[in-house]
């Protein structure tokens, strides 16, 4: 498997372990991506047994976050702007499809990189919470050659296509992203934030040269296997939880690239969260560390972005 591949069927089988996928719900996402059956059934078994020591702080965490059933208003949501559906061109000719948000006086630009799902409703809506707190955000369908993420009536069907698809594919995209996004906000410096699977490829961005980028804040990405940086002038403030063994596996490597790249970066790993914790739509959202999160990336802007 692909990298990106193989971290997309580890979080299914990850899923599953902490109890928030049926077995065979599991078995059927991973067969979608194209695992043949033992191979699933083995990743399951794998994934489950290296959970059972942090399976109960994590449905420990989870339960006191509020589940899937969250309180409050979310951070950024009280200032958010809405967020429109816009094409632009893309690479090759292709037409590539987006979520754009306008701030009302722009200080920089965001590209935003979605979860695994596609182009979902909750993106879009960090994007109008980036546009709400002064930076003008695109968030780019990266299943827009499919037909965009809209087709998808299947959340794990969306899932399995993003699996199939070149990383370089997603890199080109993403790097028309910014290109469009520096033709909207012209003369303005320009960050990427990504969540999950869009975190990691936040850190490929950085590792396949991207120099218009002032700064980057990945959140709970995993950083690409034998990943370099180069080329690149941004300011990196990288988010982890604190329960999220898997992706914070990588953390060294990412640190010791962005060392060897001397560039500026911190790492903020939220004390109470597990993967995803910023998602205020999922099981794992943990609100008090969305918000310390939230805040520390507002701030990272405010300093490399204005």
């Amino acid at each position: 498997m692909m990298p990106l591949q193989r971290y997309i069927a580890e979080e299914i089988a990850t899923d599953h372990a902490e109890g928030l996928l049926e077995r065979r719900e599991a078995l059927r996402r991973l067969g979608m991506m194209g695992l043949a059956a033992p191979a699933a059934v083995a990743l399951l078994a794998a994934c489950s047994s290296s959970s059972q020591s942090g399976s109960s702080a994590t449905t420990s965490a989870a339960a006191t976050s509020g589940g899937a059933t969250p309180t409050g208003t979310p951070p950024g949501m009280s200032t958010a702007v809405p967020a429109g559906d816009i094409t632009f061109a893309g690479p090759e000719g292709r037409t590539l499809k987006a979520a754009w948000a306008e701030a009302a006086q722009a200080r920089g630009g965001v590209l935003v990189i979605h979860e695994n799902k596609g182009l979902t409703t909750h993106i879009k809506s960090v994007a109008g919470r980036f546009a709400g707190v002064g930076y003008s955000a695109l968030a780019v369908d990266l299943l827009s050659e499919e037909g965009g993420t809209g087709t998808f009536t299947d959340d794990a069907a969306a899932t399995a296509a993003l699996a199939k698809v070149p990383q370089e594919r997603f890199v080109a995209d993403l790097q028309a992203g910014i290109a469009e996004l520096q033709r909207r906000v012209p003369g303005k410096k320009l960050g990427a934030t990504g969540f999950c699977f869009g975190g990691g490829l936040t850190w490929l961005l950085l590792t396949s040269g991207t120099p218009e980028l002032a700064a980057a804040t990945p959140f709970y990405g995993p950083f690409p296997d034998g990943g370099v940086i180069t080329n690149s002038k941004a300011a990196v403030l990288s988010v982890y939880g604190a329960l999220d063994k898997r992706v914070d596996a990588s953390k060294p490597a990412a640190d010791a690239a962005l060392d060897k790249a001397g560039l500026t970066h911190e790492s903020f790993v939220a004390p109470n969260a597990d993967h995803a914790f910023f998602n205020d739509t999922g099981p794992r959202y943990q609100a008090a560390d969305a918000a310390e999160a939230w805040q520390r990336v507002n701030d990272w802007y405010g300093k490399y972005l204005v």
